[in-house]
């Protein structure tokens, strides 16, 4: 009976899981790339030249765990399970962790500090400071003889060739590298000449990194007198100085960048303000000289002023006359009806006043002696000259009086004759 290809594969599947379920395996990384899907695809090697290779994938949710990707050519141990490819018949080992060769200690001994500096306040965000934005003078704490060093400068030079670059030079990798590390920096920020502080270094393996994890030298980093920007290793990379720096790059050639504002767009932006100014100021100038020609269009023949002015004051004065006038002819009606209500009230007076007075005139007159006298009547004086109004007062041989209304007669009293009480008799009349 012939197998089928792909129940031959199947079975050898099966095999492998069942011989093979959990494996660790130890070698040279190589071929390391990273799908879209987040799926990654290598290959182990032996180091020692053998040649022997075996492929082997990471799945996403896997991969989603490493620290940093790694890099051709480094030693790591894998662990997972062999599994057979079917579309290409091919072994794979279907890698579940990986871990570099000798890292396990120091990564440890990194999570370590990291915590402890933290904890100390090392990495607060509050004391890390703003980059100057236009620096003069860039320092660069690096090794003299690497590639670094060519890389940040001729980044500089493209990008801000008008900033002066200053090297301290210093060990970054090996025992003595942190001792050297900070005094380089301890010597950049007691020359005080440097706005900023680039602190460089290519990238490598955990051991190769480990200065940048030096407590000490994260310190001195935190309690810089001048800003620093940490670019080191890749963009994988990740050092303790990382943390402590006021800024972190992902490369040497990205702090660079990142301190260095581009001179083109610099100028560029120079220019765009330049040209923001000047047509502000022609906007100025173009306002002030409309200004000047309206002012220009008023003060250009006064007498249109003038005569506007006398315009408005004629008008202003007619209607004054008008507004006159028409006081004077209202006061001149009110006067009118008022004299006219006076002179009915005078009149209304006056007539009553006439009839009142001849009234008076007829009471007087009816009560005149001579009218009473000229009726044939006539009254009697005493000799003192008092009228005698009761025959009681006569004396006999006195003198008396007796006036009419057309004379008066002299007589003396020779009786008296008195008349009893009783109702009033009218005398008659006597004659002369």
């Amino acid at each position: 009976m012939a197998w089928t290809v792909a129940a031959l594969l199947l079975a050898v599947a099966d095999a492998l899981a069942a011989r093979f379920s959990a494996v660790a395996v130890r070698g040279e990384l190589s071929g390391f790339t990273r799908a879209s899907s987040g799926h990654c695809y290598f290959s182990l090697k032996d180091g020692d030249g053998s040649g022997a290779a075996l492929r082997c994938v990471m799945f996403r949710r896997q991969a989603v765990l490493l620290q940093s990707l790694p890099r051709d050519g480094q030693q790591v141990e894998v662990r997972g399970r062999l599994s057979v490819y079917e579309p290409r018949g091919e072994l794979q080992l279907v890698v579940e962790s990986l871990q570099p060769v000798g890292a396990g200690r120091l990564y440890e001994e990194f999570l370590r500090l990291k915590a402890r500096l933290e904890q100390a306040g090392w990495f607060d965000p509050l004391r890390k400071r703003a980059l100057p934005a236009h620096p003069q003078v860039v320092g660069v704490v690096t090794s003299s003889s690497g590639a670094v060093w060519h890389d940040v400068m001729t980044t500089l030079r493209r990008r801000a060739p008008h900033v002066r670059v200053i090297l301290y030079p210093s060990i970054v990798q090996g025992g003595d590298a942190p001792a050297s590390l900070r005094g380089a920096l301890a010597l950049a920020n007691a020359r005080a000449e440097a706005d900023v502080i680039l602190l460089c270094r290519g990238g490598g393996s955990l051991e190769d990194l480990w200065a940048f994890n030096d407590e000490q030298l994260v310190m001195a980093v935190a309690q810089s007198s001048i800003p620093i920007v940490s670019g080191v290793g890749h963009e994988t990379d990740v050092t303790l100085t990382d943390w402590a720096a006021d800024l972190r790059a992902p490369t040497p050639t990205a702090a660079a960048e990142l301190v260095s504002p581009a001179r083109d767009d610099l100028l560029q932006m120079l220019a765009v303000r330049a040209q923001a100014m000047i047509r502000r100021v022609h906007q100025r100038l173009d306002d002030a000289e409309q200004r000047l020609d309206l002012a220009g269009l008023r003060l250009r023949d006064p007498r249109r002023a003038l005569q506007s002015q006398g315009d408005r004051l004629r008008m202003a004065q007619q209607r004054l006359s008008g507004a006159l006038q028409g006081e004077r002819q209202r006061l001149d009606r009110q006067f009118a009806d008022r004299q006219q209500r006076w002179q009915r009230v005078v009149e209304r007076t006056l007539l009553g006043a006439s009839h009142d007075l001849g009234l008076r005139e007829a009471r007087l007159r009816a009560a005149d002696p001579r009218g009473v006298l000229s009726r044939g009547y006539a009254w009697i004086e005493g000799s003192d000259g008092r009228p005698v109004v009761s025959a009681a007062s006569l004396v006999v041989g006195e003198g008396v009086r007796a006036v009419w209304a057309d004379g008066v007669a002299q007589a003396h009293v020779t009786a008296v004759d008195l008349v009893p009480s009783g109702p009033p008799v009218p005398p008659r009349p006597t004659r002369g």
